[in-house]
């Protein structure tokens, strides 16, 4: 059996995941900008942004098409990964970020920062 994709023919055993060779027969794929064939979880874990923090892919959860990415200092973060880097506090948007010399810092570690920096207690 011959399959069509990408405008080309492909021997159904030869269609298959650039990254980990799985067949994609009947299987949803997707290409990236050379036109080199992925299942969808290699491309994502291929292409996806990473999170600053913790280094991982960000990608929706099982079963969801999107997700949501917090972009601070051209840095991508997890919404769970995104916490002060002094006190790890979570972030919310009632508190908020407050940066500082490349640092992301909760308001009170941005203080303490500032009085160290100042020489103050």
């Amino acid at each position: 059996m011959i399959l069509r994709a990408t405008g080309k023919p492909y021997h159904a055993q030869c269609f298959s995941c650039m990254t980990c060779q799985k067949s994609l027969d009947g299987v949803p794929f997707t290409v990236d900008a050379t036109m080199q064939i992925h299942c969808i979880d290699c491309f994502h874990e291929k292409f996806a942004p990473r999170c600053y923090v913790c280094h991982r892919a960000i990608l929706p959860i099982p079963g969801e098409e999107e997700t949501i990415r917090i972009i601070a200092f051209d840095r991508s973060y997890h919404i769970d990964c995104y916490r002060c880097e002094n006190c790890n506090i979570q972030f919310s948007t009632d508190e908020g970020c407050y940066p500082i010399d490349d640092h992301v810092l909760c308001l009170q570690c941005n203080r303490n920062y500032l009085q160290t920096m100042l020489g103050h207690s």
